[in-house]
């Protein structure tokens, strides 16, 4: 960790390819992202192929993308290329699927531009998505997106009483809501809690309208509680003691998924100066500017300084990092998320920082990169669309200079990133 946010710039290719952008149907980018109409046929060729699914690399691969999906996808020369089909060489680049961030939050669809940007081609942003976001989910449906794919939970539940639990799980799922959260932390004990007897009936009520429940925890105990209640993702990481042999086991037994979201950590603490990390060329080819300038605001800084609460995250982000180590070992099955989105939080490049983190915390590279592929898009039931490349699913991918799995700071050096086989423009704003 203390090497990743003393100095975050990687060595990285300068290149960066421009292409032309079209309009996205229905829904206005502030930034400027865009894709261009795949061919009906594309054939991209030459590059070795980590394609999600848990098997060895395939050197001199074949991914042949038909109307935005994966029709076949292996070693080149089994992989027959139809005719009149357009070719994309891509010799000497490694294809890997498009991330998926588990727990990000995405209040526009400028925000959804911004993720795939830097590689980011679903978010399941987990609570409070404005009117824009609803629409980009529902025109994702009809054709492929030129910013990253979205799910969403919609309102983050806060009930007081039984009755107000059955009553916003009622008005969620009539939304539409991929899934339902809630929050069961009360901020460091500057907060409410909410209470057992109020969450089961949140739960109960989900499972019943066929609806899954998405967890915010901090403290063990409470996660303890909310899984044996049922509770189906576990949105953050333990944080205030190391996991046990019991939780552990209930967890693995389960099947239900933890998303670690160490980025969120660092974000309390890291801008009690300027980070390295807004030197990089890469982060500042996408990042918010109004943000930098609020989190480096001096008078923020010496409060950040003087934070009881930034402290307190700052000195159990190692108890984080062991717990997650500690699960992922256990064969838990982890999901990629960082809960960006805040002020702060700056979507898309944490999500590179996060996987580099948890390489950090011991991971293997390949663990990390299907965390942020294959396990994520399964936890979340989308594995059916996204999450490998593979006939039949979307031809999300990203095109990389060097491989992931022999440093996962390779994931960083992006050559191009494609949705639905077309093109995204991650030229800087």
């Amino acid at each position: 960790m203390t090497r990743l946010l003393r100095s975050s710039a990687p060595r990285r290719s300068g290149h960066r390819l421009l292409v032309r952008g079209i309009a996205v149907a229905g829904v206005a980018l502030a930034r400027g992202l865009s894709a261009q109409p795949a061919a009906t046929v594309t054939a991209f060729t030459g590059a070795t192929l980590i394609d999600g699914t848990g098997r060895a690399p395939v050197r001199n691969a074949t991914l042949v993308v038909r109307e935005g999906k994966v029709v076949a996808a292996g070693a080149g020369e089994r992989i027959a290329v139809p005719a009149g089909a357009s070719r994309v060489p891509l010799n000497g680049k490694v294809i890997i699927p498009g991330l998926i961030n588990a727990h990000g939050h995405a209040s526009t669809a400028a925000n959804l531009a911004t993720y795939a940007a830097y590689g980011v081609t679903t978010v399941y942003s987990l609570g409070d998505e404005g009117p824009e976001v609803f629409a980009a989910r529902e025109a994702q449906r009809r054709a492929s997106p030129a910013h990253a794919r979205v799910y969403l939970a919609g309102p983050v539940l806060a009930p007081a009483t039984p009755d107000e639990a059955r009553a916003q799980v009622s008005a969620a799922v009539a939304r539409g809501v991929d899934i339902i959260k809630i929050r069961v932390d009360d901020n460091l004990g500057t907060a409410t809690k909410m209470t057992p007897e109020v969450y089961r009936a949140v739960i109960t009520e989900a499972h019943a309208r066929g609806q899954r429940v998405a967890v915010h925890v901090y403290y063990l105990e409470d996660a303890r509680a909310l899984l044996a209640a049922g509770a189906d993702y576990i949105a953050h990481s333990v944080r205030d003691h190391l996991v046990d042999a019991g939780f552990v086991n209930a967890l693995k037994r389960s099947g239900v998924c933890y998303s670690p979201t160490l980025m969120r950590e660092v974000s309390t603490f890291v801008y009690d100066t300027v980070p390295a990390f807004f030197a990089d060329s890469q982060f500042r080819a996408h990042a918010d500017r109004a943000w930098m300038a609020t989190v480096t605001d001096p008078a923020r800084m010496a409060a950040t300084r003087r934070s009881a609460s930034a402290q307190r995250y700052k000195a159990q982000l190692p108890v984080a990092i062991q717990n997650l180590a500690t699960l992922a070992a256990a064969g838990v099955p982890i999901a990629m998320g960082t809960d960006t989105g805040p002020v702060g939080r700056f979507q898309g490049y944490f999500e590179l920082m996060e996987m580099e983190m948890m390489v950090d915390a011991g991971l293997s590279p390949a663990a990390v990169l299907t965390s942020a592929t294959r396990d994520a898009a399964r936890c979340l039931r989308i594995d059916q669309e996204v999450g490998t490349l593979e006939a039949g699913k979307q031809a999300d991918f990203v095109v990389l200079h060097a491989s992931p799995l022999e440093d996962m700071r390779n994931i960083r050096r992006q050559h191009s990133v494609w949705i639905g086989g077309a093109r995204v423009n991650t030229s800087p704003r």
